[in-house]
C-alpha cells in the first residue's frame, strides 16, 4: 500500500512538471497514509524527477520516521492542514504560472464567471504574505483552511487540498484554469457575473455531479 501511494504522488509531481506548474525545485507534494502519517517531497529535488524512494515519512507533528533526506522546506503548511482538516487526505503546493501572477498582484479569484468553479472549487482567496520557510506560512494559510479548497499564496504561488491526490491535484489544474479565464476576461474588459441565486443553484447541484463521477452499480 505504501508502494502503491509512492507511486501516485510521484506521478502527481511528473504532471505539475509537465503542466509548467513547477521548475527546477518549485514545489511540494504529500499525502496522508492509511496509518495516519504523512508522505511529502523532500527539499531540493525537482518534481520531474522524484522516485518513489526520495520521499520522507513524517508524523503530524514533523518528526521524521523514514527517509534519508529532509522533508520540504515548506512542510509546516502540509502538516497543519492534516490536524486541521481529518478529511483531508493530499495537498498539493506550486507555482502555476498566471495564478501566481495573481497572488502577487494580491488579487483573489472570487468573481462568480465559471460555473466549474463555483461548482467544483469555489473561492479562491489570497493569505497575507508570509516569510517562507516560517511558521508564518501555515498561519496564513490557517484562517482558510475550513472553508476553502483552494488559496493563493501571497507572492509564493497556489496552494491546494482535498481528499486524494488526484482530487489535490485537480483543483491545482483548476485554480490554474480559473485564473487564465480571468486574465483573459480582464483584458478584454471584464466580464458579466453570474447571479447570486444562479450560484446557489450551482452549488446545489453539487451531489447530482458527485454521483454522475462515480461508477455505476451492477456493472
Amino acid at each position: 500500500m505504501d508502494q502503491q501511494l509512492r507511486e501516485e504522488l510521484c506521478e502527481i509531481c511528473h504532471l505539475l512538471y509537465e503542466r509548467g506548474y513547477v521548475v527546477s525545485n518549485d514545489g511540494n507534494v504529500s499525502a496522508r497514509t492509511p496509518w495516519g502519517t504523512v508522505l511529502i517531497t523532500p527539499s531540493g529535488v525537482g518534481k520531474g524527477r522524484m522516485t518513489p524512494d526520495m520521499l520522507v515519512e513524517t508524523d503530524l507533528e514533523g518528526n521524521i520516521l523514514s527517509g534519508d533526506r529532509n522533508p520540504s522546506s515548506e512542510s509546516k503548511m502540509h502538516w497543519m492542514l492534516y490536524r486541521e482538516r481529518s478529511d483531508v487526505n493530499a495537498v498539493v503546493h506550486a507555482h502555476p504560472p498566471i495564478s501566481t501572477a495573481f497572488a502577487i498582484c494580491r488579487k483573489p479569484l472570487t468573481q462568480r464567471y465559471l460555473a466549474e468553479m463555483v461548482v467544483g472549487l469555489g473561492e479562491v482567496p489570497v493569505t497575507e504574505f508570509a516569510m517562507l520557510s516560517t511558521d508564518e506560512v501555515p498561519a496564513s494559510v490557517r484562517p482558510f483552511v475550513r472553508d476553502h479548497s483552494a488559496v493563493l499564496l501571497a507572492n509564493h504561488g497556489a496552494l491546494t487540498w482535498g481528499p486524494s491526490l488526484l482530487s489535490a491535484f485537480d483543483r491545482m489544474e483548476t485554480v490554474e484554469q480559473t485564473a487564465k479565464v480571468y486574465y483573459y476576461v480582464n483584458q478584454m474588459g471584464g466580464g458579466v457575473e453570474m447571479t447570486e441565486a444562479q450560484a446557489a443553484t450551482l452549488k446545489s447541484m453539487t451531489g447530482f455531479y458527485q454521483q454522475l463521477a462515480r461508477k455505476r452499480e451492477g456493472v
